[in-house]
This record gives structure tokens, sequence and C-alpha cells, in this order.
């Protein structure tokens, strides 16, 4: 469905070394360089980080998450760990399982360096 997923920064050295680490969690390599944006390409999909375009300040989406897939609850716990070790804030609950509609998901939720809701998901 998706192409890619992108959002924006304010410090594209300090976002690159943030989720060069968290998706190195995830079986990822570093993210290429192209003047203003990185990318890091997958066989599914691509995630993107940019410096605005227009110029102005790299804002949050009040209500956005960005959700990456982990293969093991281990996996995720591994991603919040190198999230917070280099300028991620953990946020709402500790990593863990929620039950809901969808069944069982082991979730783990941080914010970026520049306040993007992000989340590892393992589904049960």
């Amino acid at each position: 469905m998706f192409s890619h997923v992108m959002v924006g920064t304010n410090d594209l050295d300090r976002a690159k070394s943030f989720y060069d680490a968290v998706l190195a969690t995830l079986g990822v390599p570093p993210a290429m360089v192209d003047r203003h944006r990185i990318f890091y390409m997958t066989p599914t999909g691509v995630f993107s980080v940019s410096l605005p375009i227009d110029g102005e300040p790299a804002t949050v989406a009040n209500g956005g998450t960005v959700g990456f897939a982990c293969s093991t609850p281990e996996q995720a716990d591994a991603w919040h760990a190198a999230g917070v070790a280099n300028g991620g804030v953990s946020i709402e609950e500790p990593p863990g399982v929620r039950e809901g509609g969808v069944g069982k998901l082991y979730l783990a939720y941080l914010r970026d360096p520049d306040g993007n809701k992000i989340c590892a998901l393992h589904r049960m």
C-alpha cells in the first residue's frame, strides 16, 4: 500500500545517528544521505527523514505514529533500548504485551529526538 513513510527533523545528523542505531536492531542498513534527507531502503518499503523543504521548522504529527514491524518481543526490546540510548524518550507504558480487538501485540513506544512518535510492534 505504501511506497514510503517520511518524518521531519531539525537536525539531520542527529536523526541519522538515532535511526541508524534503532533500525540496525531490525537488520536495516545505515541510511543513504541525499542532500537534505536520509533514506532507509528495505525490500518491503522505505523510511525517510527530511529537513523541511520549505525551510520552516519540522513539527510532529499530533496523533501520528510510525510503526516498525519486529519479529520477536526481544527485537522490540532491543529497538526500544537502542532508541533510549541514542536520544529517544520512552513514552506510554513500558514495552510489553497489550491485548485488544486484534489480539495480543507486543508494543514499545518512543519519541525520536525531534518528537516524532514511533512504535515497535510484534504480532503475537
